[in-house]
């Protein structure tokens, strides 16, 4: 697979991403954990059913260090994320959790053969830029107190760059074990949430229906697509487009009504099409 195809890929995991939101939201009260843990025994459900219909279990056999990596990539950041969430405003916990794609740019520059180019690094900062416009337009304040939440999202974010960079370095190991990786996380999200959650169920089809496509994309999909885009693709760029999830999901959740129109969104899009554009240079001058 070339380059350019896996960078595709790795976007479609991003345009996933942005439909977490609308459909979190309409999945009604469930808990965070336990949310988690239906969606990825989702995700992984789907991923066991590929892996049985290829004959794929073989690439289950993954060393600790690969295990470790995937589990710990995919629980530990939603574990830190949702925490953020509990402890900080959701709108100053998201903009803190949104340094990872300029972390992954940054730690782009560590790996063997990569080199961190100026542009690359403009346009993340661009890309930060302008989520930290979109975010401030919904109202953005310190909240005192909170800064166990603000260090909790800090975390989160290094931990998913730490997660997508450190990625490339098992590029050997199959994308099929990312369904191990979800399925070892559902069990690690339903423990913690019978640890620290009251189980609420879906109300209705409509909720159901929500979960179900979490399920089968930003928590299941998107993982597998990620995976081959971190490994083969282009790493700066992906860290760079990720930017656009936030503003894209906001556009979702205006269009769906759950959400009011701002004239900050289009300011951020401007800025993260601008600063995707600038670090995508290398690879629009070879097309």
């Amino acid at each position: 697979m070339s380059s350019f195809h896996a960078t595709l890929i790795g976007f479609s995991a991003i345009l996933m991403w942005s439909l977490l939101a609308l459909l979190t939201v309409a999945s009604g009260t469930v808990p965070a954990f336990q949310l988690a843990a239906m969606t990825f025994a989702i995700g992984g459900a789907i991923g066991a059913a590929w892996v049985t219909w290829s004959g794929a279990w073989g690439a289950l056999r993954q060393s600790p260090k690969a295990w470790a990596l995937g589990v710990g990539g995919l629980f530990g950041y939603h574990a830190l994320y949702f925490l953020s969430l509990r402890l900080a405003p959701p709108a100053e916990a998201g903009l803190v959790n949104y340094l990872w794609p300029l972390l992954i740019v940054l730690f782009s520059g560590l790996l063997p053969g990569e080199r961190l180019r100026w542009y690359s690094v403009a346009g993340a900062l661009i890309g930060f830029i302008g989520t930290a416009v979109l975010f401030i337009g919904k109202g953005f304040s310190l909240t005192p107190g909170a800064g166990a939440g603000y260090l909790a999202a800090f975390m989160a974010a290094f931990v998913w760059s730490g997660y997508s960079v450190l990625s490339r370095r098992f590029a050997a190991v199959p994308t099929a074990v990312v369904a191990g990786y979800c399925l070892v996380t559902a069990i690690m999200a339903t423990l913690s949430h019978l640890a620290f959650e009251t189980t609420v169920w879906p109300q209705d089809a409509e909720q159901w229906e929500a979960i179900i496509a979490l399920g089968v994309g930003p928590v299941g999909a998107a993982f597998y697509a990620w995976d081959i885009g971190v490994k083969r693709g282009d790493i700066r760029l992906l860290g760079v487009s990720s930017y656009a999830a936030p503003v894209l999901s906001t556009a979702f959740l205006v269009l769906a009504g759950f959400a009011e129109a701002r004239i900050t969104l289009a300011l951020a899009a401007l800025l993260i099409a601008g600063g995707g554009l600038l670090a995508a240079k290398d690879m629009l001058r070879r097309k």
